[in-house]
């Protein structure tokens, strides 16, 4: 089955996206990539270092040709900190994506959604493919999407919480009113079964970092996650049965099955 996230006009096998930090090793992060299936990969550009790359860095071991490098603006605190990361990363990486954070609150890391707007339209006015990080706000959705976002990332819960799907009735709300661009549920997720429920309602993917560089085993986590994702889109494919209060008996009580 052909079912590929499409961002942008770029066409993404996997609908899981992994972050790249907090693994105890560079040969963890690699194995935890490559367990996951994933194929977009986010870096955090304020801890990288990109100017001297004499220096070992996420980057020596995330293989370009296999995996699309996400940018990303973590850590920054104003829409013109976040512009600024953003045009750093794109001029060192030649890489006009950004995955878009711009932080209000330094304890929750909740987003700024209004730093976010603004920095949304200057990106995209610069030309970036701008992929925001918001709380699940269905109004500010509209407002990111009529500001040119690629796609739109709800959080699910706090960034690294491992809390699961907090909101799963805003996450509906926004999954039935959008449509233009995708879907992204980020931050909060915990255990393969948060991802699965996620993609159930029909998000178009799912990105996280915490709830597999965290685990006891991020290898199996990320295969975990995996197979998570992929069972979560199939069943929503698939469509479930009408939830109902009363039995239903699963062998007809008449009639054949010819």
């Amino acid at each position: 089955m052909n079912d590929s996230l499409v961002i942008a006009g770029r066409e993404f096998r996997s609908r899981l996206i992994l972050g790249s930090g907090k693994y105890a090793s560079f040969e963890l992060m690699v194995k935890a990539l490559e367990a996951s299936g994933t194929d977009m990969v986010t870096v955090a550009v304020r801890r990288v270092n990109l100017t001297d790359r004499t220096k070992e860095s996420f980057l020596d071991h995330i293989d370009s040709k296999k995996y699309h490098i996400l940018p990303n603006t973590a850590g920054c605190y104003s829409a013109d900190e976040a512009i600024r990361t953003a045009m750093l990363a794109r001029e060192v990486l030649d890489n006009n994506w950004i995955k878009l954070e711009v932080i209000g609150d330094e304890r929750t890391l909740f987003p700024d959604n209004q730093g976010l707007l603004e920095a949304t339209r200057e990106l995209v006015k610069e030309g970036f493919v701008v992929l925001p990080y918001f709380n699940d706000d269905l109004i500010v959705a509209r407002r990111l999407i009529e500001a040119g976002a690629a796609a739109v990332m709800p959080l699910a819960a706090p960034i690294g919480s491992g809390l699961g799907i907090q909101n799963l009735t805003n996450l509906r709300i926004l999954r039935e009113q959008i449509h233009e661009v995708p879907l992204i549920v980020d931050a909060g997720v915990g255990t393969a079964s948060d991802a699965a429920v996620a993609m159930e309602i029909g998000v178009d993917g799912v990105l996280m970092n915490t709830g597999i560089a965290g685990a006891n085993d991020p290898v199996a986590m990320a295969e975990a996650m995996n197979f998570g994702v992929r069972a979560g889109r199939l069943a929503h494919l698939a469509g479930r049965i009408p939830r109902k209060l009363y039995a239903s008996a699963s062998s007809p009580v008449t009639g054949s099955i010819e």
